[in-house]
């Protein structure tokens, strides 16, 4: 988003919430004289229309809020039971507070309305103890969240690209790319870039448990790795004549024109198979062509082709039928991702099974893996739930036993102030403070100068709204806090008669908060996720590299009970685990930029090429007769050693140890012809020892060698 859309949103949403807030407290407070229902018909906006990220524009975000209201009348009837005592309100508190923050786990969407569901419980859990006042304080609660879906509707954000259209753009960009050429692999590799889930808004990324999700957050992966795999091709030696690799090819874009209408039209797409099928006959017209006494991974279910001049072709060739076999897997993943998108529970379980193992998992199976998969002390997740929980719950008790004035302040603070990281909430609580210094002697003079002038107060609250919620966001938390202040003088000098000492409460009280805040900081994962991302991607190099040995030992032995995949869920549930780290680890303040880092990206596609390998070659992957051992496949059995023991020594560099052992590539022996054996696993290994070496020379800053497996 550009700078200019940017401060257009800020507006717009600063607008809604100002309407929405101003629309019900007055008639709530002057008309009605329900004081109560006032206050929370003035924040329920702010709350979900501020703290909130509430996704999508217009009719949805209003949906969004209307789904959002019940639980905020859960929460705020709970609060007002449990605020009876200060111990009560403090459980309560603890236990809300992990929930909420919890929710993470089920993606964007429902993470970005926490935060203001959290308000709701904290304005309803400190006293007065009033049970008798819940039936006034539901009512403007329900008023004010009715008001910003309305506003929502009436003055919604422009519409932005669904991800089914994005993938459908990008699956249009491949067949283009294939068919005429005239996509330049720039092109290509920036469309694939702009898939990337960083790079799409939080609204429309498929992030949810359900199969839906799973099925097009992995189809979009898959198309993000077609195009850069078409983007490379073009860039490789030009060999011979290759009519086999022209024919798959041209089924992989037909495949992607397929996959793009049905994701805009909503049509069922073909039944997934043609394309599975297409590379079987290339695989055996690649044995009945290939050098040397080479056989099928699995025998191909119909006769093979005929070759385009009976000759044999050179290992140029094979290698580049390699690389189009693995795209046109890639392509064949998102063909059975999109008919499961499409059509929910496949009618026959896709292939590799453990691949596209949600696919027939029912959706409370498949929500209780993520959350179970998240229920650990190595989830960023877990770690964020926990620190806002502790922090929550230490504020209630803190502000309940000091009898604080306006003590929900202190909350307030640590759930806007809170950072992953202790130094980023030390920055962001030393301007906060600085702010409210500054916030706090403006409206003590304001509440000085006006006395008890309530008209003058309702006359400036929309005002000073309007500029708080927009000048706020766009000038940084110093102006965001100050400018609040202002707005809270305002607001509560029309619901009883204040002093300047107000602002003086809410002084200390957002000081308390940025202490307990730092404290827990200190005591939960102070570093955020830069500890975590090491410890996550150095297990995720470990399962991958595991992977290495028995994928290429499927490759050199052909006997029946060696053609299946390496299990691979273990290292899937890893990757899981290390992209969410590494999604924490790019989004906290002065880390993301860092050149001395490792370099995590190249970290995670190591390891997707690690486990895409496992899966495809055992099942296409060209493979020899049964025959005596000989050197090349000792080599290849060596070197696959090898790249499994680079992986543990990168993932013991990551977390601090010192391992003594170096690369170390066999030579290769007399007569060596990587056709002899496998070419796929020539080409699959050579790239791995490649992506291995350039990850191992960005943790240890030296240059990357020139190796080749």
């Amino acid at each position: 988003m550009s700078a200019e859309a940017g401060r257009a949103a800020i507006l717009r949403r600063s607008l809604r919430v100002t309407v929405a807030a101003s629309v019900g407290f007055y008639p709530l407070l002057y008309v009605a004289d329900l004081p109560a229902a006032a206050l929370y018909a003035l924040f329920a906006p702010i709350a979900i229309g501020l703290l909130s990220a509430i996704p999508g524009s217009g009719r949805r975000q209003a949906f969004v809020v209307l789904r959002a209201l019940p639980p905020a009348l859960g929460l705020a009837a709970l609060g007002t039971f449990l605020a009876v005592d200060t111990w009560s309100a403090t459980g309560g508190m603890l236990v809300i507070g992990f929930l909420l923050a919890f929710a993470a786990v089920a993606g964007p969407r429902p993470a970005g309305a926490a935060p203001g569901l959290q308000l709701f419980y904290i304005l309803a859990c400190f006293p007065p103890y009033a049970p008798d006042a819940l039936g006034e304080r539901l009512t403007g609660l329900a008023v004010g969240m009715l008001l910003l879906a309305a506003s929502h509707a009436l003055l919604p954000d422009p519409p932005v690209p669904s991800y089914r259209k994005r993938l459908a753009a990008a699956l249009a960009t491949a067949a283009r790319g294939v068919t005429t050429g005239e996509v330049t692999p720039q092109d290509l590799r920036d469309t694939g870039a702009r898939m990337r889930l960083s790079r799409v808004p939080p609204s429309e990324r498929p992030a949810g448990a359900g199969r839906t999700d799973r099925a097009l957050e992995q189809g979009g992966r898959a198309v993000r790795r077609l195009l850069d795999q078409l983007a490379a091709l073009p860039e490789l030696p030009s060999p011979a004549p290759d009519h086999a690799s022209d024919t798959l090819l041209g089924r992989v874009a037909v495949v992607c024109d397929t996959c793009a209408d049905s994701l805009v039209t909503g049509r069922r797409p073909p039944a997934p198979g043609a394309l599975e099928q297409a590379m079987r006959n290339f695989q055996s017209e690649r044995v009945r062509t290939a050098p040397g006494p080479v056989a099928p991974a699995r025998p191909a279910p119909e006769p093979p082709t005929a070759g385009a001049n009976g000759r044999t072709p050179s290992l140029a060739v094979l290698r580049r039928q390699s690389r189009v076999l693995a795209l046109a897997e890639s392509a064949r993943i998102v063909e059975v991702t999109v008919d499961i998108a499409a059509n929910g529970r496949p009618a026959d379980p896709p292939a590799p099974r453990e691949l596209f193992w949600y696919a027939e998992l029912s959706t409370p199976k498949l929500w209780a893996r993520r959350v179970l998969g998240n229920a650990t002390l190595r989830s960023v997740l877990f770690q964020n739930a926990v620190r806002t929980a502790l922090g929550l719950a230490a504020s209630r008790l803190v502000a309940g036993s000091l009898d604080l004035d306006h003590g929900f302040w202190v909350l307030l603070a640590v759930l806007t102030l809170g950072r992953t990281t202790v130094g980023a909430t030390w920055r962001a609580a030393r301007r906060a403070l600085a702010g409210n210094a500054v916030g706090a002697l403006v409206a003590g003079a304001l509440l000085i100068g006006l006395g008890a002038h309530t008209d003058a107060y309702a006359i400036l609250l929309a005002p000073a709204m309007l500029v708080g919620f927009s000048l706020g966001p766009m000038l940084g938390t110093a102006y965001t806090q100050g400018l609040f202040t202002l707005v809270v003088a305002t607001a509560f000098a029309q619901l009883a008669p204040v002093t300047w000492r107000l602002s003086e409460a809410r002084m200390v009280d957002v000081a308390t908060g940025s202490v307990i805040g730092l404290l827990c900081g200190l005591l939960a994962w102070p570093a955020g996720a830069g500890r975590e991302v090491r410890r996550a991607m150095a297990e995720l190099l470990r399962t991958c590299g595991g992977l290495v040995p028995p994928t290429a030992e499927a490759l050199l032995t052909p006997s029946p009970g060696s053609r299946s995949s390496p299990r691979t869920l273990p290292s899937l549930h890893r990757l899981r685990l290390a992209e969410a780290a590494y999604a924490q680890y790019r989004s906290e303040s002065g880390t993301a930029s860092k050149d001395a880092e490792p370099d995590w990206h190249a970290v995670l596609i190591a390891a997707q090429h690690m486990l895409l390998g496992a899966h495809r070659l055992p099942r296409f992957g060209l493979r020899p007769e049964i025959g005596p051992p000989n050197p090349s496949a000792s080599r290849a059995r060596t070197t696959a050693a090898g790249l499994r023991a680079d992986a543990d020594r990168i993932a013991s560099l990551l977390t601090g140890g010192h391992p003594v052992s170096e690369p170390n590539t066999p030579p290769e022996p007399e007569g060596y012809s990587p056709a002899s054996l496998s070419v796929d696993l020539e080409v699959w290994m050579t790239s791995l020892g490649r992506q291995l070496a350039h990850v191992e020379a960005s943790v240890t800053r030296r240059p990357a060698p020139d190796r080749a497996a």
